[in-house]
């Protein structure tokens, strides 16, 4: 996909079609599985093909299924939601790579900022929407979140984007 003027414009996340999942492993085998409920987002495309935008997620939406987890991945200990309420990526630029597109930008978690880069499937399925679709690897532990009973869990952690924006609608003057 590469920008067009049919693309050119702004662009808000639809939270209602949009899912960011965690996958994490704990004792080596048993995988964790999470999603964060609350999802928000834009993005911009301009005339000329440059891309940016955010994405920003309620760390306090994590959603393991398992409400004593979900306390402790709330906690100091994990994403101390009470301090840092958000997860922000700041889109600095998409560029096409083969089929796919590499995304760019900085991923903030616990106040701690790092760059990010990760290649993603990106469809325009109808007028009006682009999704984007990654697979993305994180080291928690570059965002502080070390806590780790035993050595028992990975610090390797997996987010499943699938993100979908719509044209954002046209302000009256």
């Amino acid at each position: 996909m590469t920008p067009t003027q049919e693309l050119t414009g702004e662009w808000v996340l639809d939270p209602s079609r949009t899912t960011v999942a965690l996958l994490s492993k704990s004792m080596g085998v048993v995988k964790v599985k999470g999603s964060f409920g609350q999802v928000t987002g834009e993005g911009t495309i301009t005339t000329s093909g440059q891309v940016g935008g955010t994405l920003t997620v309620a760390a306090a939406s994590i959603d393991t299924k398992n409400p004593k987890r979900d306390k402790h991945l709330r906690s100091a200990d994990f994403f101390d939601s009470d301090n840092y309420p958000d997860i922000t990526f700041t889109v600095a630029g998409i560029e096409p790579s083969g089929q796919d597109v590499t995304v760019t930008g900085t991923l903030r978690v616990r106040g701690r900022e790092r760059p990010l880069t990760f290649n993603a499937t990106a469809a325009v399925p109808g007028d009006g929407e682009v999704w984007l679709d990654a697979a993305v690897i994180i080291n928690r532990a570059d965002f502080g979140l070390t806590w780790n009973m035993l050595g028992m869990a990975s610090m390797i952690s997996t987010l499943t984007i699938h993100a979908v924006f719509a044209r954002r609608a046209s302000r009256a003057q």
